[in-house]
C-alpha cells in the first residue's frame, strides 16, 4: 500500500475577507473531491484571508497511478482559475 501526499500553497486574489476565501475554497475541495477520489482539506494558513495551504491524500498499491492522480488533482486546482498555485510539494510513503 502506498500513501501519496500533496501539499499545495495557494494565493487567492480575489480573497477581501476569510469568509470570501472559506467560499472560493469550499467551491475548489468540494469539486476536486466529487471527481477525484481523495481527500483533501486545508491543512495551513487558515486564518490569512489570500493565503491557503491544502492537503491532499491518496491511496492506492500502484506508485505510478498514485503521481498519476496527484498530477491530475494539481492539474485540476490549476485549471480552475480562481486560485493560484504557488508552490506544491509531492511526496510517496
Amino acid at each position: 500500500m502506498l500513501i501519496g501526499i500533496l501539499t499545495v500553497e495557494l494565493y487567492l486574489s480575489e480573497a477581501n475577507s476569510l469568509k470570501e476565501k472559506r467560499r472560493v475554497l469550499k467551491s475548489v475541495i468540494d469539486r476536486i473531491k466529487a471527481r477525484f477520489n481523495v481527500s483533501i482539506a486545508e491543512v495551513g494558513q487558515q486564518d490569512t484571508w489570500q493565503r491557503s495551504t491544502l492537503g491532499v491524500a491518496f491511496i492506492s498499491n500502484k506508485q505510478s497511478h498514485v503521481h498519476k492522480v496527484l498530477a491530475a488533482v494539481l492539474n485540476f486546482i490549476h485549471a480552475q482559475g480562481t486560485v493560484v498555485i504557488t508552490n506544491y510539494q509531492t511526496q510517496v510513503l
